[in-house]
């Protein structure tokens, strides 16, 4: 058709065409009326084997006001934020008000938990939302934890009180673009400056880090060619982080580039605890434990919604769940499940006994998500067509796992790790890289 053969019924029929296509969706309940979706949260059947009974009546209580808060406040909301890959600032003082943020830390307002109770208010976190679960882990298990494993006193009664209240959020920016399994080669700057230090550099994958408050950076001394950490305060001049676009996976989470140009930190915000890449030790030690149990939540979210769906959803005359193959899957998923849960609990305990060693927690971390990915790719096929749709979780919760398996450390890093501790070889580095550094 030709400019000058163009008639207005065509016009007529082109407004017509763009009308309908641009309705809006139908809302997924009644598109889909056969099965109810994750924004009202199905109950928790995962605790086969009753693990529940081994918490004490605190961590119990702690659960379950957790389970609560996030089944009430975030499951409505989780599908369109994560979509938008916006974070729901607004829920903040609803996750403030759990007083869980802080975890193990005593005093200074926080909640001072023992670790098995902070490890399962992140998995119930993580049971219904990982980005929210990553923001508590970073704020407060890397963040919140540096600070009270290895600041001053001063630095512990000035900042710690509102982090625990979330009036003030934390980052931890140790990643770079250069270095990221191997990031004790970082090389951000920190230049010895009358009454301070001058910070140079860049660093990536900083979660919290577009509107952290606070900002925890790792940085190599000059003059001592060690790893020292710093507090960085927001709109410091030269600080700038921007948001990092096109995530599959914690689309909620706001992780971020941090550019460093020639940030001046008083000596008042150096952490007098970090001397060595050692020293941060401490702190992942911890951290990895509660990542480990970021996915152990996602998947008692994803067996719990595939239990509701396949007794809800109906073919060929009968429930999914009335399908051998089916109900096969659906007890892989919650064999998984529990021994995710051993594993873990082991952790905690071997952690409070001071038992733990790096290669536990390694192990925890790795063995863990490798079989929540097998969990939640099960659910996946479960759930067939909407097993792709954030709707019904399965497909936010398969793709934010990819990050948690890759996050704290690598599947393939943490075995070595857990392989350095048994063996007593270190083979992180080529062999070719292995033999001249003992030239």
């Amino acid at each position: 058709m030709t400019l000058q053969s163009f008639k207005p019924q065509d016009d007529a029929k082109k407004s017509s065409r763009s009308s309908y296509f641009n309705l809006p969706p139908l809302d997924v309940s009644i598109a889909f009326p056969q099965a109810t979706p994750a924004a009202k949260f199905p109950p928790s059947v995962s605790d086969y084997f009753q693990f529940n009974d081994l918490l004490t009546s605190e961590e119990v209580a702690i659960r379950q006001k957790v389970r609560e808060c996030m089944e009430k406040e975030i499951a409505p909301i989780m599908a369109e934020y994560w979509e938008k890959a916006e974070f729901p600032f607004h829920v903040v003082p609803k996750l403030g008000a759990l007083h869980i943020a802080g975890g193990t830390i005593k005093g200074y307002g926080c909640p001072g938990m023992s670790i098995t109770g902070s490890a399962f208010s992140v998995a119930e976190i993580a049971r219904v939302d990982a980005s929210c679960s990553t923001f508590i882990l970073v704020h407060s298990s890397l963040g919140m934890l540096t600070i009270a494993l290895c600041g001053s006193e001063a630095q512990k009664q000035k900042y710690l009180p509102s982090l625990a209240q979330l009036k003030t959020i934390a980052c931890w920016a140790l990643t770079e673009p250069d270095y990221g399994s191997d990031a004790s080669a970082l090389k951000t700057t920190a230049t010895k400056v009358e009454g301070g230090w001058v910070l140079e550099g860049q660093k990536r994958w900083i979660g919290n880090s577009t509107f952290a408050d606070v900002l925890i950076i790792f940085a190599r001394n000059s003059t001592t060619n060690q790893i020292n950490g710093y507090i960085v305060k927001k709109n410091a001049p030269g600080l700038t982080a921007t948001k990092i676009e096109n995530k599959i996976g914690l689309r909620m989470v706001q992780n971020g580039d941090i550019l460093l140009k020639k940030v001046f930190v008083p000596d008042e915000d150096r952490l007098p605890g970090v001397n060595s890449f050692q020293d941060t030790s401490k702190v992942l030690a911890v951290s990895r434990v509660m990542v480990a149990w970021q996915p152990i939540g996602i998947s008692m979210g994803v067996y719990d919604m595939c239990y509701r769906y396949l007794k809800e959803r109906k073919q060929f005359g009968a429930p999914l769940a009335a399908y051998q193959i089916n109900q096969q899957k659906l007890v892989h998923m919650l064999g998984n499940v529990q021994a995710m849960f051993l594993i873990g609990l082991r952790l905690c305990k071997l952690y409070e006994s001071g038992k733990m060693t790096p290669g536990h927690a390694s192990l925890g971390k790795s063995w863990i998500t490798a079989r929540a990915r097998e969990t939640v790719a099960l659910g996946r096929e479960l759930l067939g067509g909407n097993g792709i749709l954030a709707d019904f979780l399965v497909a936010k919760a398969f793709c934010d796992l990819e990050p948690i398996y890759t996050y704290e450390g690598t599947y393939d890093i943490n075995s070595l790790v857990t392989g350095r501790e048994i063996t007593g070889f270190a083979s992180f580095k080529a062999p070719t890289q292995r033999s001249r550094s003992r030239l």
